[in-house]
């Protein structure tokens, strides 16, 4: 569309209505602009206005004409059908179709600027040595290799390249904000790139950085928020209040009611109300809700702080220079506290004080409790509660991205090879101390922690249990393709490994499950320079994701060989009964223990406060009222069912 400057009588018109201009030929105006809805305007440089001729929503329930008063406009283009009115200053901005813009103090960009991309941030590790350049396409995996992988510096430098690049192609003397975005009753906003749809109401302070809103997954932003050098990517919620310095704000983040945190980054599906985080590296789905929390130099994912949880970076030397790492589905009780330097393994929970490092990584499904000022750790109990298993149920169902491109590939699985690796090494490592440890001995010590004795056996067993249902499991999945249970053609074909067996290590960057063989090769790449830009470098992560089943059938069929002695290319009626046997028997007394730690939350202790006027049947009535029954518990049905299923899926295989 061409835009054409204003004849004589036009600027006399605008003129008549209290606006000004440093040089009327600088502004121009769509041909079906009406001019009759600009008035009380300050033009200065160049000002391109769109076309003013429809209606516009400013909020829920309030339309006004598109138009644009009481303002001044500097160095502008303005899209169609925009509403702009009390705006202080308006500076250097591209503005899409029907953006409206209410009572705002400055909304500017004052130089040359990368709207935050670039920033570096002192993450993981207060001390610095471990910064994060943020950027408005940054993955949790890139951050995991980047953060983590110091050690590489090969690798680090071409990882900083692809940053760097992307950087150079987002930097400019000119904002953007996109369509039918609406920023509201805001203060200052200097610096700041804005997509389209966004929400921004009531903000008091905004200064360099990207709101990566679109239609698909629109961004609030809302009262009180001040925040500087940052990045907050699509679907994300921050509000009430919120203070952000040096942060980034993955997809789908909600933060809120006076959060606090610098030099901190939050990937998908993560929460922070209330607390404090300080160079916290927050993987996909970390959880803080409590006003007396302070997360500090960590890396979480999957992850829920107990009020008052705590952590030590400092032993008042040489500063703040250390840190803790709590892995996959780890917790931490209320007023838990834990001295830096110190590891917590998968979906373990740590409760009470700690003042002794310790590393728990090769020990996940573990309570870690304070006893006697000793760190008692209790390994593979923590995989038979209700927490656990919700947990893992729930995460799937609670991812709120409704982008089309979800930046964090995670994957779900409670039993995965990362997982059952671990398992394994902790198996190993429990039947050492078994077999080494005097009978005399109330407990055995392991990397900074108290195991009883008299546990040990018993958590072998509940490793082993992990095993045989990991082993089923990948069976299981592998077997869905096959019709006909007895064609044994079929199920040969099905079981058939497409990549080679090999018992190796096994990672989890962040969400994304990856052996040791397929990273070292990505890693390989990266630093021959095989992918020039992050985009590239990025698919090659989803062909990761995509082949993550196949990778992890290949390296369940080399455990196959290690723990049964099975060849799965030459597997027989007989071996194959025998593993769908040992999952059957252990997946169904797994659910039955986990209804079991169910069973709890209705016994009379769980009872005490209800009907409290009354005797025992009206407090049992009040119980019922207010909790419902054990037998009609969504999640205890849900475990029933799944026994009958596979009862039924078992029997299909087995007969």
């Amino acid at each position: 569309m061409k835009y054409r400057n204003l004849t004589e009588s036009e600027i006399e018109q605008l003129k008549s209505k209290g606006c000004f201009s440093e040089d009327w030929q600088k502004v121009t105006v769509h041909p079906e602009t009406d001019l009759s809805r600009i008035s009380q305007v300050c033009f200065r440089g160049s000002v391109v206005i769109g076309k003013l001729d429809d209606m516009v929503e400013v909020e829920d329930g309030r339309l006004r004409p598109s138009s644009i008063s009481n303002s001044s406009i500097e160095n502008c283009v303005i899209g169609d059908n925009c509403y702009i009115a009390d705006v202080g200053l308006l500076r250097n901005y591209r503005l899409g179709n029907g953006v409206v813009l209410e009572n705002i103090q400055a909304l500017e960009i004052t130089g040359e600027t990368a709207f935050g991309n670039g920033t570096e941030i002192e993450i993981l590790n207060e001390g610095g040595g471990r910064e994060l350049k943020i950027f408005d396409h940054l993955s949790a995996q890139f951050a995991y290799l980047y953060v983590l992988y110091r050690h590489d510096k090969e690798l680090i430098h071409k990882l900083e390249e692809m940053i760097d690049q992307y950087v150079a192609t987002v930097k400019s003397s000119f904002g953007e904000i996109g369509d039918y975005s609406k920023i509201l009753r805001c203060k200052q906003l200097l610096n700041v790139r804005i997509g389209s749809h966004a929400h921004l109401q009531g903000v008091s302070s905004l200064e360099n950085g990207s709101i990566v809103s679109n239609e698909q997954a629109p961004v609030t932003v809302g009262a009180d928020v001040i925040a500087r050098d940052f990045i907050i990517q699509s679907g994300s919620q921050v509000k009430d209040g919120a203070l952000l310095t040096g942060c980034f704000v993955g997809q789908s983040v909600r933060i809120g009611r006076q959060f606090s945190a610098e030099n901190s980054a939050f990937f998908a599906n993560s929460e922070g109300f209330h607390s404090e985080a300080v160079s916290l590296f927050a993987g996909p789905y970390s959880v803080t809700h409590h006003r007396s929390t302070l997360l500090i130099a960590a890396m979480i994912s999957f992850y829920n702080a107990g009020s008052g949880t705590n952590q030590s970076n400092h032993m008042y030397k040489l500063g703040p220079l250390h840190q803790g790492i709590l892995e996959r589905g780890a917790k931490t009780g209320s007023f838990s506290y834990m001295l830096w330097p110190s590891r917590v393994g998968p979906f373990s929970a740590v409760i009470g004080k700690h003042y002794t490092n310790f590393d728990a990584a090769d020990m996940p499904f573990s309570y870690i409790e304070e006893v006697d000022g000793k760190s008692l750790l209790t390994p593979g109990m923590n995989l038979f509660t209700v927490g656990t298993r919700r947990d893992s149920a729930k995460w799937l169902k609670r991812d709120r991205r409704t982008d089309s491109k979800k930046l964090d590939l995670i994957h779900f699985d409670l039993f995965s090879p990362f997982v059952i690796n671990r398992v394994l090494n902790g198996r190993k490592a429990l039947q050492e101390l078994y077999e080494n440890a005097s009978r005399q001995l109330e407990f055995v010590k392991y990397k900074g922690l108290a195991i009883k004795r008299l546990l040990l056996r018993q958590a072998i067993k509940n490793y082993n249990m992990a095993v045989k249902i990991f082993l089923g499991e990948q069976i299981l999945r592998r077997l869905q393709a096959v019709e006909d249970a007895k064609d044994w053609d079929a199920v040969r074909k099905a079981l058939k490994t497409e990549y080679p067996t090999k018992l190796e290590n096994w990672y989890d960057l962040l969400g994304l499950f990856v052996s040791q063989s397929v990273l070292n090769a990505l890693l390989s790449k990266i630093k021959r320079g095989a992918f020039t830009t992050y985009d590239k470098f990025y698919k090659e992560l989803e062909a990761i994701f995509t082949n993550y089943d196949k990778y992890a059938w290949a390296w369940c069929a080399a455990l196959l060989k290690e723990e049964k002695g099975i060849d799965v290319a030459a597997i027989t009626r007989e071996q194959l009964s025998g593993i769908i046997s040992d999952w059957k028997e252990n997946k169904q007394r797994f659910n039955k223990m986990i209804m079991a730690d169910a069973q709890k939350e209705y016994d009379a202790n769980s009872r005490i406060g209800y009907g409290i006027d009354g005797d025992q049947n009206v407090r049992d009535a009040d119980f019922e009222a207010v909790r419902g029954s054990y037998d009609s518990n969504g999640f205890v049905q849900e475990l029933e069912a799944e026994n009958k299923e596979i009862e039924a899926i078992a029997s299909k295989w087995l007969n």
